[in-house]
């Protein structure tokens, strides 16, 4: 299947039972980058064994958020489901050349024999039973309809090892080791047996994954001696922690990718964040764009420490990417969640082009998430909002207030039909001066009263952008709302 000639090769081999989990979306991050760095080629492997849990859904939902992080791959996708017979042959392959023998022992008495060995506190490991069988007892147990499992035969003495780019030289005595099963008794090769395989005929040339592997390379490196394959190059990679310092996990909230994309993050951040999560350039850069992450990655620059996922960074990270974003590009992403939030249609956001940039050009320096963008711009589809409880507490707390937006109310009316920012903030501060009080007890109320919030972009820009109409019967329904407030 492969011919490379010395070209690097490496795949990423998700099991379809589930989303793209942020975990397994940097593994497939970090093989991307290092083929992408060597000009290699990035293979896409769906184990999809267990044919039970696995699903055609899943496989959809992996590929696509891939899509989504713009990681592309290198020719077809390949399926362990459709590749059991050649697994079989090259395990029987194992067993023609004396390097595999069959089991006839059933789940009961293999149960039974390890339950023996934690009573004596001792490891298990299979007591080759059925190696020693004579050719007429294993015919009669044949002739009878047992079932049988094929088993490697591993070394009962000595050191396996390999050199891991990440973690340096691994051993592992091999009496820690079983004669594991390669082949069940419903013909059906195990994981760690199949992968070998595919890894070989596919030319896999690196193999990046987490190091809750380390137990499996184990293992395979001995179907690779017992073929005389050389094994490819092995880098495990430290598994992220939660700021409990546990694996990752739903208790942490969003962990797929399908998560984040929902959360409003954006890939290019994502993608950023996740490559820089146990891996760094040699300095201080954080926003890396993909061709410089590509030019800088290298595996030996990985760190064995597992990395910490911080979400609060990732929002930064992602605020960042939002405020370098051109405004018509991130317009076209921003209208699908505000049409999803039901503040406008896909007609009125076309139509409406030159009005909707302004507002996300005014947006983009205090948002940190696309989903910010309805909850902090929703003053400007809507007039249905309600007053922030604390403002309203604190910025409508005397029958004073509605006088002074009354006669904000007064003077704005007054103004051209162009209404631009000096107008507004001439008119605004020279009557905080007439009325012989500070700006902010006029700024703040305004605000308020025109987006029901106490925070946002700029007073002045916002109420020109609002429009004077909008403005003055914003101001109206306000003041009617205080007067209300202190109506005996």
């Amino acid at each position: 299947m492969s011919d490379n000639k010395g070209e690097v090769v490496v795949r990423m081999a998700p099991s379809p039972t589930g989303y793209l989990h942020v975990g397994s979306a940097r593994t497939a991050i970090f093989n991307y980058l290092f083929a992408r760095h060597h000009g290699g080629k990035f293979i896409i492997r769906m184990e999809d064994t267990d044919t039970e849990r696995s699903s055609e859904e899943m496989t959809t939902a992996i590929l696509d958020a891939l899509r989504w992080l713009n990681i592309d791959w290198d020719g077809e996708i390949f399926h362990q489901s459709q590749r059991f017979d050649i697994y079989r042959q090259y395990a029987e392959k194992l067993y023609e050349m004396g390097k595999a023998y069959y089991c006839y022992c059933s789940p009961d008495e293999l149960d039974a024999k390890r339950k023996q060995a934690q009573a004596e506190r001792r490891p298990y490991r299979y007591d080759r039973k059925c190696l020693h069988l004579t050719r007429e007892e294993k015919q009669k147990l044949d002739d009878a309809g047992v079932p049988k499992a094929l088993r490697i035969k591993t070394p009962l003495e000595g050191i396996g090892s390999f050199n891991d780019i990440v973690y340096g030289e691994l051993t592992r005595d091999f009496t820690e080791l079983d004669d594991w099963i390669i082949m069940r008794s419903n013909r059906k090769c195990t994981y760690n047996f199949s992968c070998v395989v595919d890894d070989h005929l596919m030319g896999i040339t690196h193999i990046i994954r987490g190091n809750d592997h380390i137990t499996n390379t184990f293992k395979q490196i001995t179907v690779y001696n017992a073929f005389g394959w050389e094994p490819p190059k092995f880098a495990h990679i430290p598994l992220i922690l939660g700021k409990d310092r546990h694996k990752i996990s739903k208790r942490h909230g969003a962990v797929s990718v399908t998560d984040y994309k929902k959360k409003g993050i954006l890939p290019e951040a994502l993608f950023n964040f996740l490559a820089l999560l146990g891996w760094s350039p040699g300095d201080e850069r954080e926003i890396m764009g993909r061709e410089e992450l590509i030019k800088a990655f290298s595996l030996k620059r990985v760190s064995a420490t597992n990395p910490i996922f911080d979400s609060v960074k990732l929002e930064w990270m992602n605020s960042e990417y939002i405020r370098r974003m051109d405004d018509n590009e991130l317009l076209d992403k921003v209208r699908w969640v505000l049409i999803d939030a039901g503040l406008t249609t896909r007609l009125s956001v076309e139509s409406h082009w030159h009005y909707m940039l302004k507002i996300v050009a005014l947006m983009k320096e205090r948002v940190r998430t696309l989903n910010d963008f309805p909850r902090l711009a929703r003053f400007f589809f809507t007039d249905n909002f309600d007053y922030d409880e604390k403002g309203d507490k604190k910025h409508f707390k005397t029958p004073e207030v509605a006088d002074r937006l009354n006669a904000l109310r007064d003077k704005l009316s007054g103004l051209n039909k162009t209404f631009e920012i000096n107008e507004i903030e001439k008119a605004v501060r020279g009557l905080a001066e007439k009325l012989n009080i500070k700006p902010a007890l006029l700024i703040h109320p305004t605000r308020l009263a025109l987006t029901g919030l106490t925070f946002g972009p700029g007073l002045f820009e916002l109420m020109e952008l609002l429009g004077k109409e909008k403005c003055l019967s914003r101001l109206d329904r306000a003041i009617d709302y205080i007067k209300n407030k202190f109506r005996t």
